[in-house]
């Protein structure tokens, strides 16, 4: 059995939180000592895992106490659904630093930038020796790993939808002519 001090420190947490996670139902101990101090199972250990990974996950804890009570089929869809969250919200932050790039039109700017657009992007791979072929396989591999991350990376350069949809059809029919 764990106590409060030993939980709390070990997640990182005060004792008011995990008191709080008690009150809302998220985390009850199993028991108590003889002098009526919380006590936690190994049990109560690895829930407490659990809603740890969740909150990283950045899941709200009304949210992590309704994962509890629902199959793992529900589970995986709140957390594809936060994921889906997480990738518009970076979309979104993306726009704003090119929107600021763009406003600063300065060489500082764009050197302290911590994105490429696709021009600076094709600019380093033909730098490292790719032709246009070599782009176009280095496409149908990214495509045919990740079609999500692939279409995050193609928004993250500032590629307008069209372009990215044709980027993405092309290399999908080369895979499929290769396959």
């Amino acid at each position: 059995m764990y106590t409060i001090g030993q939980i709390s420190k070990r997640f990182g947490l005060s004792r008011s939180t995990l008191l709080y996670y008690d009150s809302i139902g998220l985390l009850s101990p199993s028991g108590r000592s003889q002098a009526n101090y919380r006590l936690y199972s190994e049990q109560d250990l690895q829930r407490m895992q659990k809603v740890a990974l969740f909150r990283d996950a950045g899941l709200p804890l009304e949210s992590i106490i309704q994962l509890f009570e629902q199959p793992e089929s529900e589970v995986v869809e709140a957390l594809e659904t936060q994921l889906q969250r997480i990738n518009d919200e970076m979309n979104r932050l993306r726009n704003q630093q090119r929107n600021i790039l763009n406003m600063l039109e300065s060489k500082t700017g764009l050197l302290n930038a911590r994105s490429l657009n696709k021009e600076q992007w094709v600019s380093l791979l033909a730098a490292s020796g790719m032709n246009e072929n070599d782009m176009l396989n280095w496409h149908v591999e990214f495509e045919h790993l990740s079609p999500q991350a692939h279409q995050d990376f193609l928004e993250s350069l500032g590629i307008e939808q069209n372009e990215i949809e044709k980027i993405r059809h092309t290399s999908q029919i080369k895979r499929d002519k290769q396959a």
